[in-house]
């Protein structure tokens, strides 16, 4: 049996390259099914999360405070000058979109116990979609923008509700962050354990070698105990030959 080779300048040796592993290197590559697959789960789940944006809108137009103004003959005032209902407006959208990021990762994740960077791009994705299209849909639900129109429909000194408007734009980003935040927490509780990785083949060829051969240390010939004292009393039993 002859010991391993010793890398030369202390180096690993190369990996012995075999012709059937070919093939599941292409497997996982860029056009692979699996990668496809997560593709098409990840176009799809970034569509329905972002159709629950019209959700979204309707629950701002409902729940977000509207800014009162009155109108005279010429001009359009506020009708409170310190009022907070455009900071209202923006608060209410933000903590309703952060909400809708939170649920919609959560029922993913639900369905579909796996992560990936095609899942976090989709949700991500769907999550801004989905608040722009809430935005939009809150303000088409809302009072008309033209307020000089709804102003003379009204009549003068009659209040009115102004239009519903995003003055922090940050907020579309409520969502996404929700939904990052959500998929990270439901992966790290949640999700299935990384897999151990793989030993070098370099370092299985050392190590896998060499340690059975330390186990089989070479034993001593086992001394037959048994057989000296027998033959000993063999000798011992006979009577000598008498003499003449």
């Amino acid at each position: 049996m002859t010991a391993p080779l010793t890398p030369r300048d202390n180096q690993p040796p190369e990996e012995p390259r075999h012709p059937e592993a070919a093939p599941d290197a292409d497997h996982g590559g860029l056009g692979g099914p699996e990668l496809a697959r997560e593709l098409r789960e990840g176009a799809l789940i970034a569509l329905l999360v972002a159709v629950t944006g019209a959700l979204l809108g309707l629950l701002w137009n409902w729940l977000a405070p509207h800014v009162p103004l009155v109108a005279d003959t010429r001009n359009v005032y506020l009708k409170n000058t310190e009022g907070e209902e455009s900071i209202g407006a923006d608060g209410t959208f933000l903590l309703l979109a952060f909400a809708f990021g939170v649920l919609t990762t959560a029922v993913v994740f639900l369905f579909r116990r796996r992560g990936g960077i095609p899942l976090v791009v989709a949700l991500v994705v769907g999550g801004l979609l989905g608040a722009t299209l809430g935005w939009m849909t809150g303000m088409w639900l809302g009072p008309t923008p033209d307020v000089v129109a709804h102003a003379k429909q009204v009549g003068p000194g009659v209040v009115f509700d102004g239009p519903l408007r995003l003055q922090a734009k940050g907020a579309l980003l409520a969502w996404p962050m929700g939904a990052m935040l959500t998929q990270v927490l439901l992966s790290a509780l949640f999700g299935p354990p990384d897999p151990v990785p793989e030993v070098p083949y370099w370092l299985q060829g050392q190590h896998g070698e060499q340690a059975p051969q330390a186990q089989q240390a070479p034993q001593a010939p086992e001394t037959p105990q048994q057989e000296i004292p027998d033959r000993l009393r063999k000798h011992h039993d006979q009577k000598p030959p008498a003499e003449g």
